[in-house]
This record gives C-alpha cells, structure tokens and sequence, in this order.
C-alpha cells in the first residue's frame, strides 16, 4: 500500500528515477539507513567545500559511512544526488526531498514529525510575505524556521522573493533550526543547491534555541559543530557582512560596574542594571 501511494503521488521524472535507485540500495541496509547515509554524504561534500573549521571531524564521519558501500553502491549515491540537482533545477518552487521522505514513509510519527506540504507552505508566505523595505536598498534582512524540517517554509520564501524580483542570494540571510539531524541536513542540502545564504543548526529549539552574538544572526553563537553554513554564506558580500559584525562587536564598549566596598542592597522595586559583554550578550550580572 505504501509503495502504492508513492507512485500516486510522484511529482516528477526526476522522483521515480531518485526512488527506483535508492530501493535498489535497499538490500543490505534497511531503507532508513540508506536515506540517511545519502542525506549526511552529500551533506558532508558540501560542508567542506566552505566550512574548513568542521571539515576534519565531518570528513572522518563521512569516511565511516561511505567505507560501508561498495564502489557500485558508491556510484548510485552520486546518481541519487544527481537526480535531487536535476529535480530542484527543472522545478524550483518544490521541497524536492521533503516529499520523498514523507513518500517513503520514513518519517517520525512517535515525535509528531509531519512535514507541512509544500503548497500550504507557498501559501502561507504569499499571505504573509510582504517586500521588506530593506531588499531595495543595500541591506539585507533575515528570515527564520525555527522547526524548519526539509525547508519547506524557507524554500517557499525564497521563491516568493524570486517572483517580487527580489535577489534573496544576496538579500536575505536564512536560518534554520531542527533538532532532528537528518531533517535538518535535507533542509540544508536543498537551501544550498537554491543558492540560499545562512545556517541550519541542529538542535531543539526549546531548550537549545539559535542564538548569534551579534543582533543581524550573522554570527551564530554556541557549538559550531552543531551548525551547517551554505556555501553562498561564505560568498564576498556576505564574507564581508560577517566581518563588519565582528569589528562593531570589538567596538561596542563593555560595561564596567564601579568598585564598592560592600554592595548596595537593591530596593524592593529596583531592577538590576544591564550590562554587556564582549560579545554583545546582555546580562543582569
């Protein structure tokens, strides 16, 4: 019945040929393992062409995963990113492996995972998504996915700009947080191949939610192993962008408390003063 409802619902050429080579590698490893062996791989590849902090310790990831596969095995993985590249290039406005994962049935049903489909979601941002002032000037402004899945919501706003003649390579920073790492590397995958520029960071949001130290989100704050940055991030305007936040950073003056022999106890109704770190994080101490 699964099987039978994949083909139903097939968007494309470019789909079946994607799910009739990625069940001819489901033989020795169970259709789960495969997809996110292929999902981590070709994230990995595209990590590393940018992201030489990380590159070390994904590399040693990725030699562990791909070492399992024999060199025929190893030759479908790079047809099934072939097909994902051709699918997203004929057909821009679609979450091209969002729905295959859900075509698949691959998805956590215990943990509530139901990707939202990717019509309702180019719906929501056509009612929602109005030009923003700073897309006609020389700025940039962000948008954020807090529980981005695929990227479904993010790809669909990247689409909008594309339609309002809006070059959101340029003027829009994407940020996106999952805290399944899986998910968030297919949404990280396809907003590189759009050619968006920004970061996926895997993590639960509820408890370890996407912070940055400067207040644009151009400097993610936290662990960077947990953070995936698109290859257009590193591009020169946006290179240049981040460095900028980082000299303003430098700029800012820290706050410094004046020297008191015994501290002064805070009335009732007094609030403690704020002050800043080098950082830029505020603090009540």
């Amino acid at each position: 019945m699964a099987k039978a409802t994949a083909v139903r619902n097939i968007r494309d050429d470019h789909q079946k040929a994607f799910l009739k080579i990625f069940n001819s590698l489901c033989g020795r490893f169970n259709r789960w393992q495969v997809w996110q062996d292929f999902v981590m791989v070709t994230a990995i590849e595209i990590s590393n062409a940018t992201d030489k902090q990380n590159a070390p310790e994904r590399t040693k990831t990725y030699q562990t995963i791909i070492s399992k596969y024999s060199d025929a095995e190893q030759e479908k993985f790079a047809e099934l990113l072939g097909e994902v590249i051709m699918g997203m290039e004929q057909n821009l406005d679609q979450d091209f492996l969002g729905e295959l994962y859900m075509l698949c049935e691959l998805g956590n049903d215990a943990s509530g995972q139901f990707f939202t489909p990717y019509d309702v979601c180019r719906c929501m941002v056509e009612i929602s998504g109005e030009s923003n002032p700073a897309a006609e000037n020389a700025g940039f402004f962000s948008v954020a996915d807090p529980a981005c899945g695929a990227g479904a919501l993010l790809i669909a706003f990247a689409n909008l700009c594309r339609r309002k003649n809006i070059c959101y390579h340029d003027k829009v920073l994407f940020v996106a947080q999952d805290i399944d790492l899986t998910v968030g590397l297919m949404c990280y995958i396809q907003l590189s191949f759009l050619g968006c520029a920004g970061y996926v960071v895997i993590g639960n949001t509820i408890t370890e939610p996407s912070t940055a130290y400067d207040h644009r989100g151009l400097l993610p704050a936290g662990p960077q192993s947990r953070v995936w940055y698109t290859p257009f991030f590193s591009t020169d305007i946006w290179y240049l962008r981040r460095q900028w936040a980082q000299i303003e950073l430098l700029m800012k003056p820290v706050c410094h408390q004046p020297e008191q022999s015994e501290p002064e106890p805070l009335k009732d109704d007094a609030t403690p003063p704020l002050c800043e770190t080098k950082t830029g994080q505020l603090t009540f101490f």
